[in-house]
């Protein structure tokens, strides 16, 4: 029985593995059937979706050989006989290019970004070394501080010596502090970056006139009548305003400079930018009311005469020192108020009581010779050239004179002027504009002034209604500002050569200017300025004019 048990067992054993390896079978042969018809399908379906492909293209291929008689003549007729050469490389683009297998894309894509690397490591090639280098240009050179030029520059007894840099940097810092910064002219980044967009607006400027047609041409430059362009700027002396009236306003006659100068005896130069306008220097003249200051014509001095004082004062902003100029020999005057400038240079003319004139050399302060007309002398002026001298008298009459012979060379009456006030020349020397008492302000052709006794004015501008007490013109002869220091807002602009006023100035029912004490136009007419009895020196941009 134990023999047959232990049989029993060994037969169990031996049948185990046998069924366990009969239920595995089956699993390896479902798995089999499920993975082989899968992948036959999927290559089934490529190859199908291949086949329909190439029989797509090969039915357009033939539909665009198969052309008819009349269009392959109009094709040979347009392109040529050339067309039944290039028609196989036509048809061979359009069929597309060749497949690619995916390692090769990938060899490609990476050819392609090697390239890029190269190409921008050829952009940053470094710098070429120079071919030979001079020893002698490396070594800094010193510059002697102890020369009597450049004593000022030397900040303590030691520096008897200064590099070229350090030199350099010291004169940019002097500029600087003097100037109130970095003018715009002397920044060179600015001055790259504005040059840059000039460029850019000139292109599309290029652009704009190739895409549209029409009337090109251009409009005229000078300046139209009616309305003026301006917009209203800060004060020019915003950062010191003067206390109590304020008698000049004259702007720089080659710096971006204006100065301002009252009767708080005080002579201020701003720098002009019409945002800021900061402060560049201010001298004080004890105990003299300032009655007129004017620039010399080279831009060096500053000429100042008081109100009630035989004497006058240069100062000399180049050297910055003040120079009081006693009573000039030959002058028997109490006063010495109102003066004017020659156009060169050359001479100053103090305008006396009891009809004389001082004609003075500018150089050595001196007399050179008086001249005088009858009654009392109110104004005078030079013309552009220096030759000649316009003086109004009290009574109304104008003489001219010759300024190398002093003789009076014509004498005209001023067209129903009462009292005369003031006088001007333009800068083109083409007209004379006489002011007077009744707010009159004629405007005559200098040829008719030279010739008749009592000629004709070619304008006689009636909008002022007291005294007509300022007349100046604009570099460009365009304006004429006329104004009256009696009442509120009375400066009125007139446009040349249509002698109308422009209407939309001084700004209606807004007060701004109150009493006009005097007024400028700046070098390029990109600027006016009228000083009124608030202390301030009220600052417009005349848009026209692009230029300072």
């Amino acid at each position: 029985m134990r023999a047959l048990a232990a049989a029993g067992r060994e037969r169990g054993a031996a049948k185990a593995p046998g069924m366990k390896t009969a239920k595995k079978a089956p699993k390896a042969t479902k798995m089999g059937k499920k993975t082989k018809p899968t992948r036959r399908a999927k290559l089934v379906a490529v190859k199908q979706t291949a086949a329909a492909e190439a029989a797509r293209r090969a039915r357009h291929l033939k539909a665009l050989s198969c052309a008819s008689g009349a269009e392959r003549d109009l094709e040979e007729l347009v392109f040529g006989d050339s067309l039944t050469v290039e028609e196989d490389d036509l048809l061979r683009r359009l069929a597309g290019p060749p497949r690619v297998a995916a390692a090769e894309g990938k060899d490609l894509r990476k050819e392609s970004s090697d390239s890029e690397v190269e190409n921008e490591a050829k952009g940053d090639l470094l710098p070429k070394k120079p071919a030979w280098v001079d020893e002698d240009d490396e070594a800094e050179e010193n510059v002697d501080m102890t020369h009597k030029y450049r004593k000022d520059f030397m900040k303590s007894d030691a520096e008897t010596t200064l590099t070229k840099k350090k030199l350099k940097k010291r004169l940019e810092e002097q500029f600087q502090q003097a100037m109130g910064g970095v003018p715009a002219w002397a920044d060179l980044k600015n001055r790259k970056k504005s040059k840059r967009t000039l460029s850019d607006s000139d292109s599309d400027e290029d652009d704009d006139l190739l895409r549209r047609t029409g009337n090109f041409i251009r409009s005229s430059e000078s300046l139209p009548r009616g309305i003026l362009k301006m917009s209203t700027c800060p004060p020019a002396n915003q950062e010191r305003f003067a206390n109590g009236k304020l008698v000049t306003v004259q702007f720089h006659p080659s710096a971006q400079v204006v100065m301002t100068a009252g009767h708080d005896r005080s002579v201020s130069l701003f720098q002009v930018d019409g945002i800021r306008n900061p402060k560049i220097q201010s001298i004080y003249l004890e105990s003299f009311p300032i009655y007129k200051a004017h620039f010399s014509v080279d831009g060096e001095q500053v000429i100042a005469t008081g109100t009630h004082h035989s004497m006058f004062f240069v100062y000399d902003m180049v050297a910055g020192t003040i120079i009081p100029i006693p009573k000039v020999r030959g002058v028997e005057e109490k006063f010495l108020r109102n003066f004017e400038l020659s156009p060169d240079g050359s001479f100053m003319l103090l305008i006396g009581t009891s009809g004389y004139l001082h004609l003075l050399s500018m150089k050595t302060k001196e007399l050179i010779s008086a001249m005088k007309v009858n009654g009392r002398c109110t104004a005078s002026a030079f013309t552009p050239d220096s030759s000649k001298i316009y003086s109004y008298s009290k009574e109304g009459e104008v003489f001219i004179w010759d300024v190398r012979s002093r003789k009076c060379l014509h004498k005209f009456e001023d067209e129903g002027s009462l009292e005369g006030k003031c006088i001007a020349v333009s800068k083109n020397n083409q007209y004379v504009a006489c002011g007077s008492s009744s707010g009159v302000v004629n405007l005559y052709t200098t040829d008719t002034c030279l010739k008749e006794n009592r000629p004709k004015p070619v304008k006689a501008i009636m909008n002022l209604v007291t005294s007509a007490t300022c007349v100046t013109f604009n570099p460009t002869t365009e304006i004429l500002a006329v104004a009256s220091c009696d009442t509120d807002e009375a400066v009125k602009l007139v446009h040349l050569p249509s002698y109308t006023v422009f209407s939309n100035f001084p700004v209606f029912r807004r007060k701004q200017i109150y009493l006009a004490q005097s007024m400028d136009f700046s070098p390029r007419s990109g600027y006016f300025s009228v000083a009124n009895n608030k202390g301030k020196a009220l600052l417009f941009r005349l848009k026209h004019y692009s230029s300072f």
